[in-house]
């Protein structure tokens, strides 16, 4: 007899660790369902859904209905789209940021803006990619496609390479593996020449992007740093034709250096 309830524990434990182990794995891919809604793909119906994820359709609409309750994606008709209140979640690690990175840096963008009458961007490096923090833009301004919280690769963005030129070398390396995207007949097309151009935004404070990321777009930005490492960078965006940012370069490189001191004070 103690065998066997001994037996029927240890079933039990079983079943309840397989259970703990099959929940964490749907939490896990419930979340990754989240990343497919990303640029372009604000809302998606069940089978792009499961085509961009990799994940059957019968789970797929599953764990929709997991995040659907959890109020993390709406449904619309038949398709589905990121809820409001991933956006108010979104916004709080916006606050956490450099000390209230977006808030403090919101004027500085304004005055930017208003300066020079261009396309003025917020952004934060992660890894290979930049993620779009803040913008601001005019009814007359160049339709530049960037969306806020959108991703771009770090190495034909000015605002990635301004960023990126005081990263250690290691991370650099770690960039430059992954592989230079050819985004336009202009990018970049060797480590060799993004480490150069590199060693010069760390000399200028500046960095170019020549319609490396979009065709017809042209782009300057310059660093905010602390302690030694770029916690975020401001660009300017306007069109190839007929504007000229480099000669807004030293606006903006006073615009980060008085925002860098408020961050840091």
């Amino acid at each position: 007899m103690t065998a066997t309830i001994s037996d029927a524990v240890q079933h039990d434990a079983s079943e309840s660790v397989q259970a703990s182990i099959g929940g964490t794995a749907s939490v896990v891919r419930a979340l990754q369902l989240l990343d497919v809604f990303t640029g372009d793909h604000s809302t998606l119906g069940v089978s792009d859904i499961s085509r961009r994820a990799g994940i059957p359709t019968s789970t797929v609409h599953r764990l929709l209905s997991h995040l659907v309750k959890g109020n993390l994606v709406t449904k619309v008709g038949s398709n589905y789209s990121l809820s409001v209140r991933l956006f108010e979640l979104g916004n709080q690690v916006v606050h956490s940021q450099a000390q209230g990175l977006k808030e403090t840096a919101a004027p500085f963008l304004g005055e930017l803006f208003g300066n020079t009458g261009l396309t003025t961007h917020l952004a934060v490096l992660e890894g290979p990619e930049i993620v779009m923090i803040d913008k601001v833009v005019g009814l007359r301004s160049y339709p530049s496609r960037t969306v806020i919280g959108g991703r771009y690769p770090t190495a034909c963005t000015a605002l990635g390479k301004a960023m990126l030129a005081f990263e250690s070398p290691e991370v650099i390396r770690n960039v430059a593996a992954v592989g230079i995207p050819r985004r336009t007949r202009h990018s970049l097309s060797t480590a060799a020449g993004l480490i150069a151009q590199l060693a010069e935004v760390r000399s200028t404070r500046l960095a170019y992007d020549r319609e490396e990321a979009s065709l017809g777009q042209v782009c300057v930005a310059s660093p905010i740093v602390i302690d030694g490492k770029a916690v975020a960078a401001i660009g300017l965006s306007g069109p190839a034709q007929g504007s000229d940012v480099t000669t807004h370069g030293a606006l903006l490189v006073r615009a980060t250096a008085q925002l860098t001191r408020k961050l840091h004070s």
